[in-house]
């Protein structure tokens, strides 16, 4: 879980730059795709994750 908060605080950030600097769009592709990658691993997490139902 540390890793996906990671990925998306990183993403933010980059975000962030990547709009607020002129000539850096490049930046906010970037925090696209690990924002994609962060949600691709959460999701991959959690579908590893056995679930706990009553038998």
């Amino acid at each position: 879980m540390r890793l996906f908060l990671l990925l998306v605080i990183a993403a933010i950030v980059l975000g962030i730059i990547g709009v607020a600097a002129e000539g850096l769009f490049y930046l906010l592709v970037i925090g696209i795709v690990v924002l994609v990658t962060a949600l691709v691993y959460l999701g991959m997490h959690m579908r590893g994750l056995p679930s706990h139902h009553p038998p």
